[in-house]
């Protein structure tokens, strides 16, 4: 490396001191240098295309079987799988032995059961006979009289009478005599004759027709007539020996029920239903249904918070009174809250037929008595 570092600097001596010596007459290359050290590694170059694909090669031997692995893990729990069929019927068994006669308790006092259901309807009953001809209703009232009309338009003036007959006089006008004295008054002539009569003038325009008067009182026998009420109990335990008021109206459009009495007045001859639901406290409740102050059908509830019903199906007169009542107040176990009620409710089926005879001619009753429990 020494030599060679001199034979550069005599070079470039030689050509910085402009020697004559001709370029060609360089020296004998000196021996080989050591090898340099490995100089850093370069960058990695752009990736070549991609070359085309090989052919497919032999299919290689199959390799020997290896030896069994190791047992692996648990697998997960899997899905539940169909239901199998039904397999075949059990061979039946023996029966058992009989068991030990049940023992009676200490009191066998029986006790009401709760109220059963109602039972289905009957069969409809053969018609009645015919009722005998009712009364005529009362008369209505006479309406108003009407507005007067407006006044006619005049007559035409009658015809001019006949010139009377011309007086035959052949007297000559006379001297003019002396003012006589004033005679007195004469007495009064006597009313002529009436003269005849003028044609009759053109009809004035019809008043306008009066207000329609009062509607009269329904008759015994009404079709038209409709009636209904369902009324429930406002507070519990009712005053016995009267009718109970049921005061919170339900339906009572017609005004047949009274909520203040408590009582329900028929309003025609006719076929009527009524039923009552009432609820029980820790009291008993003896509760009848009466029909011109005779119990109809009476019901006894003994149980706590117990309920008890009827329904029955009447025919009553115009006039005829309904109510329910409560035996005493000893037996007086009505109850109604914000969560139960009691309730009383009634309608008119059909009315008696108007042709029918009997339906007319059956006067209203004459209702009075003592409110008590009474016998049926």
């Amino acid at each position: 490396m020494l030599h060679h570092w001199n034979l550069v600097s005599q070079t470039t001596c030689v050509y910085e001191g402009h020697s004559k010596i001709k370029a060609n007459t360089i020296g004998s290359p000196g021996p080989q240098g050591l090898r340099g050290l490995t100089g850093p590694r370069g960058t990695q170059g752009f990736a070549g295309p991609i070359g085309l694909k090989g052919e497919k090669g032999d299919e290689g031997l199959k390799g020997e079987r290896g030896p069994v692995g190791l047992m692996g893990s648990k697998g997960e729990q899997g899905f539940k799988g169909d239901k199998g069929d039904r397999g075949m019927d059990g061979v039946v068994g023996e029966p058992g032995l009989k068991g030990d006669d049940g023992q009676c308790p200490l009191s066998c006092d029986s006790f009401p059961g709760p109220p059963g259901e109602p039972g289905l309807p009957g069969p409809v009953g053969l018609p009645g006979l015919h009722g005998q001809v009712g009364a005529p209703g009362v008369s209505g009232l006479k309406g108003d009289p009407g507005l007067d009309g407006t006044p006619g338009t005049p007559g035409l003036p009658g015809y001019k009478g006949e010139p009377g007959k011309e007086a035959n006089c052949s007297c000559k006008d006379g001297q003019k005599g002396e003012v006589g004295p004033v005679g007195s008054k004469g007495t009064k002539g006597e009313l002529g004759p009436r003269g005849s009569q003028g044609l009759a003038g053109n009809t004035g325009p019809n008043g306008e027709p009066g207000e329609m008067g009062l509607m009269g009182i329904p008759g015994p026998c009404s079709p038209a007539i409709q009636s209904a009420f369902s009324a429930a109990l406002r507070s519990a335990y009712p005053a016995a020996n009267q009718p109970i008021a049921f005061g919170r109206i339900i339906y009572n459009l017609q005004q047949h029920y009274n909520p203040i009495t408590g009582v329900y007045t028929a309003p025609v001859n006719g076929t009527y239903a009524f039923s009552f639901h009432v609820t029980t406290s820790t009291r008993t409740l003896k509760v009848g249904l009466f029909w011109n102050f005779q119990p109809i059908v009476k019901s006894t509830q003994a149980l706590e918070l117990g309920s008890a019903s009827q329904k029955v199906v009447l025919h009553l007169t115009l006039g005829d009174q309904v109510w329910l009542q409560v035996k005493d107040n000893f037996n007086n176990g009505m109850f109604t809250s914000s969560e139960v009620s009691s309730t009383f409710s009634g309608f008119l089926l059909y009315p008696d037929n108007c042709d029918d005879i009997m339906g007319r001619e059956i006067t209203p009753p004459n209702i009075n008595g003592v409110y008590t429990w009474g016998d049926p």
